[in-house]
């Protein structure tokens, strides 16, 4: 087994259908994770990441083949992304990320559905899995979501840890609580500039949990006007999936008496390449 790290990056665009508006940004969301994500894995980095990055108007089929031929390559992690709207069968049970092409009557029938995605990643060929989600539902969708019994059982899956934010979105509703997912204030923007910049304090290599509350900050998580409008899905064991934290090397680097050139140089070539022992 490599030491590399399979990279898949959804970003379904639903299309002009007013109802799968929320989608209207996936493809940025998916751009942004894919330039974010593999310079900061910290036991690959970029050349040890295999990047594979559908067109945002695939079909689900072209999709779903996407995450199959990642999960048949040798690596030790597989991580895909999901960014877009989703939306439920009509008995709430399934759920499914709508795609191009799609309209209110066939929506789920065209998705992606979610457990073809998690069935993927668990037969894969790779050590580790992470799903990270930035998604918005409609009413009946974020309803069959909150159902234990229902569609919420899929965000439990034990073999596939989820990292990434739900939303609630509603056609034509304005504010922070109705951020389109890839948009700015959603997640794949807000772990971006985390990515970015790092966080000052924390280790050099982070998992979700160290990243966490920086990515809610940049959320700006816990004001009233999200209250109930969005679901956070953190690791349960964690997240063992290292990143560099930029923000540690810089730090050991600043005091140094060197050019701006030469910390920049020294930044870059100083970022740890194995990761630290158990």
């Amino acid at each position: 087994m490599s030491g590399g790290i399979e990279l898949v990056m959804i970003g379904a665009d639903g299309g002009p259908e007013r109802a799968h508006g929320g989608s209207a940004r996936a493809a940025d969301g998916a751009r942004t994770l894919a330039d974010a994500l593999p310079g900061r894995t910290f036991d690959a980095g970029t050349r040890g990441s295999t990047v594979t990055h559908p067109p945002a108007d695939a079909d689900a089929n072209t999709l779903l083949t996407a995450v199959r031929q990642a999960a048949q390559r040798p690596a030790r992690w597989l991580v895909v992304c999901l960014v877009g709207q989703l939306v439920a069968d009509p008995r709430g049970r399934r759920v499914a990320l709508v795609t191009a092409g799609s309209t209110p009557d066939n929506a789920y029938r065209r998705g992606l559905a979610w457990d073809w995605i998690t069935s993927a990643m668990v037969h894969g060929e790779q050590e580790e899995t992470l799903l990270i989600v930035d998604a918005v539902a409609d009413r009946d969708t974020w309803t069959a979501l909150q159902r234990e019994d229902g569609a919420g059982e899929l965000l439990g899956h034990s073999r596939v840890p989820l990292w990434g934010r739900i939303g609630r979105w509603n056609t034509g509703r304005r504010g922070r609580d109705g951020v389109l997912p890839g948009a700015d204030g959603s997640f794949s923007w807000a772990l971006g500039r985390v990515l970015e910049h790092g966080v000052p304090g924390a280790p050099a290599a982070v998992g979700p949990l160290d990243l966490q509350p920086a990515v809610e900050g940049q959320l700006g998580w816990g004001e009233p006007a999200n209250a109930g409008e969005a679901r956070l899905l953190v690791p349960r064991d964690g997240g063992r999936l290292l990143m560099r934290n930029r923000a540690a090397v810089r730090g050991a680097l600043a005091g140094l008496p060197f050019s701006d050139e030469l910390l920049a140089v020294l930044w870059r070539e100083s970022a740890p390449t194995d990761p630290p022992s158990a």
